[in-house]
């Protein structure tokens, strides 16, 4: 019997494809995990959260300088000056809002706000992206009552 790839897995696979022949099993394994997760994490997380063989702090570094290079993940800097990472579910650019809980820390991706059309820069500056951060208290936190 042949072993069954998950629809992560084969996601995962897809995506790396579209970056070239070298696909490596830490970059695998990464963007797997973060494909599976319904909110940004901390390079800390994945670290302590990431199933089966560990995977080292440079080597994991790296792996998600990689990932976020080729458009496969994105970095969040977030208000308590974290960097927290999600991967971008189809090869198109970053461009969305975040929300990040001041209660819990947690911080979700808002694919449905709809962002302005273009920012004006000032001229002599280009613009390469941009974060948009909202702050406030997440549907979780507000039906606990946590204060």
């Amino acid at each position: 019997m042949f072993p069954t790839h998950s629809a992560v897995e084969l996601q995962a696979e897809s995506l790396l494809k579209g970056t070239g022949p070298r696909q490596s099993s830490p970059r695998k394994r990464v963007l797997m995990f973060l494909l599976e997760q319904d909110s940004a994490v901390t390079r800390m997380e994945i670290q302590h959260r990431l199933a089966g063989k560990p995977i080292g702090s440079a080597t994991l570094h790296r792996v998600l300088t990689w990932l976020t290079a080729n458009g496969l993940a994105h970095r969040i800097a977030c208000a308590d000056q974290s960097r927290r990472f999600s991967a971008n579910r189809q090869a198109a650019p970053h461009e969305h809002a975040h929300f990040q809980c001041m209660r819990c820390g947690g911080v979700t991706c808002l694919h449905e706000v709809v962002l302005p059309a273009e920012i004006a820069v000032p001229p002599g500056f280009r613009r390469q992206e941009i974060d948009f951060l909202i702050k406030g208290t997440c549907p979780l936190c507000c039906e606990s009552g946590q204060p």
